[in-house]
């Protein structure tokens, strides 16, 4: 097993991407969206990194109920979509931490684009030694995140420490099915040496020991499916009807040249319930 500092380095390098923003931007224009009137709904098919989209992400944050004005964590923030969902829709302040420093760079210019830089802020950082004070944050999550880390106890418990007493928790994430090991590569792991799946029990165990309570669990596999073939569907349409080749604004400008592979072997795998993803909200007690 390696070390936490030399998995969350080979982590960073999986997700990193040169030229990240320039990327991004010049797929915006392509899209024909205009820069100076941006929205976090034009951001959403590249910044959703999540099995889902847009839809899991409104669907988790009414199942946790965040209220208006919460001082939120997000836990592996990406480029800051649901951060900016989170702040947009719901009104919360959104601390958001990543390991890779592209990412964090990327979600500071575009939630100055989409005039959310005041009720965000993104920083460098690990899950496994949050930089922030005990009882900081009325509430956290994290969406696709806790299958990168190995050490969950030690995740958990920072967590805890850094929520304030009756926070609510959130997670969407990868969990382990009963069809065995996921198909690699996939979006989250090239293979199996930075991919840490448990089964929801396992889950459960965990967040409790932490010293949280488990309010809530939900399978989203059905729905998972459903919107990977759906997604299938569009994007055959789309070749059909503009010519080979994926469109300009994409989850492709994350995954990079292996994503027809990651995206295929996910899709097998969720048909094959080999992965379930899974929806929980915990309460820190």
């Amino acid at each position: 097993m390696p070390t936490d500092q030399t998995l969350e380095q080979d982590v960073a390098v999986h997700y990193g991407r040169d030229n990240l923003f320039a990327a991004i931007e010049a797929a915006l224009a392509a899209a024909g969206k205009d820069m100076a009137a941006l929205t976090p709904a034009d951001l959403a098919p590249v910044d959703e990194f999540h099995i889902g989209g847009r839809p899991a992400t409104v669907h988790f944050a009414d199942s946790i109920g965040f209220a208006a004005g919460a001082r939120l964590l997000d836990i592996g923030c990406g480029i800051g979509g649901a951060s900016r969902y989170f702040a947009a829709e719901h009104g919360c302040h959104v601390t958001g931490i990543d390991l890779t420093a592209a990412y964090c760079e990327v979600a500071r210019r575009l939630a100055a684009l989409t005039g959310l830089a005041a009720r965000t802020d993104y920083r460098e950082a690990s899950a496994l030694d949050l930089p922030f004070d005990a009882g900081s944050f009325d509430g956290a999550y994290m969406l696709h995140v806790g299958m990168n880390i190995a050490d969950k106890a030690r995740l958990f418990r920072e967590v805890r420490r850094v929520l304030r007493p009756g926070a609510h928790f959130g997670i969407y994430d990868v969990l382990q099915g009963p069809g065995g090991a996921p198909l690699f590569p996939v979006p989250w792991a090239t293979g199996p040496q930075t991919s840490f799946l448990v089964t929801a029990d396992a889950l459960q165990a965990l967040l409790r020991a932490a010293g949280f309570q488990v309010l809530a669990v939900a399978d989203r596999t059905d729905f998972a499916r459903d919107f990977m073939q759906a997604a299938r569907r569009r994007q055959a349409q789309q070749q059909q009807a503009e010519g080979q080749g994926a469109p300009p604004l994409g989850l492709h400008l994350l995954m990079g040249r292996e994503t027809p592979a990651k995206v295929a072997n996910m899709a097998r795998s969720l048909e094959e319930d080999r992965i379930a993803p899974t929806e929980m909200v915990a309460q820190a007690v």
